[in-house]
């Protein structure tokens, strides 16, 4: 692959994974490091592109597989740490927070609660619109496990939207 097909075919992706990332970590600048590595290695690897038959799939299969490797790799942090960091993450975020309704703004700290599988259903299907092959591609997840998941997550976030509308 040349210089200018790359151009073409891989770095308009960035945004899309950088979404992705980002939604995985919950930490902007990881999210830009994962995805400075997944260029840099698609970039190595320009000669064998040629291969791949979704390179979206593949960036954001890339992607998914770097955010885990970098759970993965976490040590455990200290509660007065990880307070402290949520904190100052949140006081970004607060600006974008304000614009927000409540309830766009549960629903988004529902989705965050949700169990890993769930929330990247979730976020692929819903948010960024992927279809269900697609999203089987990126995951390595059968279609129908994909529906499962996505139907318990949404069900979920349902679930906890009435019990706090009406107090139940």
């Amino acid at each position: 692959m040349l210089a200018s097909e790359f151009k073409t075919k891989v770095l308009p992706l960035s945004n899309k994974l950088m979404r992705f990332a980002t939604q995985m970590l919950h930490d902007e600048e990881q999210a830009r490091d994962i995805i400075q590595d997944v260029f840099l290695k698609l970039w190595q690897k320009k000669d064998s592109l040629r291969e791949v038959d979704n390179m979206e799939a593949f960036a954001m299969r890339m992607t998914r597989n770097r955010c885990l490797d970098l759970f993965k790799a976490k040590k455990p942090v200290l509660a007065e740490d990880d307070f402290l960091k949520r904190n100052s993450t949140e006081s970004r975020d607060l600006q974008n927070e304000i614009e927000l309704s409540e309830s766009a703004l549960l629903v988004r700290k529902l989705i965050r609660n949700l169990p890993d599988i769930q929330r990247t259903v979730m976020h692929l299907r819903d948010i960024e619109q992927y279809e269900y092959e697609e999203i089987a591609q990126m995951t390595d997840l059968t279609v129908n496990t994909i529906r499962v998941n996505l139907s318990r997550a949404r069900k979920k976030v349902r679930d906890e939207l009435i019990k706090r509308e009406y107090g139940n």
